[in-house]
């Protein structure tokens, strides 16, 4: 796999794990079957693209940015859906996630050989 199929899978692993953040709230703790498949079947999916990408891209980075897409995500929604509250601080939280996940994009050392024990 090339380190941007690699990274299309993680952006693909993070964007499921929006919306099965989503998921969890619209199940109502799962008490609605319907919901509550669908949102386990969406988490199925992200750990099986986030999975994928871990093979080319090292664990720590993969990892922060499938959570940072998935934070940064739900807050929007949140914000958006929900009628959150959307304040200047929590805006500022928001873009530094942002600024940390296209660090990790920048700095890493996808395409070099990842390490398995």
């Amino acid at each position: 796999m090339t380190p941007a199929t690699a990274w299309t899978f993680l952006v693909i692993a993070g964007l499921l794990e929006v919306c099965w953040a989503v998921g969890l709230k619209v199940s109502n703790g799962f008490t609605r079957p319907l919901a509550s498949v669908v949102t386990i079947a969406l988490m199925l999916a992200s750990f099986y693209f986030l999975a994928r990408a871990l093979k080319v891209i090292p664990v720590g980075t993969g990892y922060a940015v499938w959570t940072g897409i998935g934070s940064v995500g739900a807050a929007a929604v949140g914000m958006i859906y929900f009628k959150e509250p959307v304040t200047a601080l929590r805006l500022g939280c928001i873009a530094l996630i942002v600024a940390g996940i296209v660090g990790l994009k920048v700095f890493s050392p996808a395409g070099s050989p990842v390490a398995t024990p």
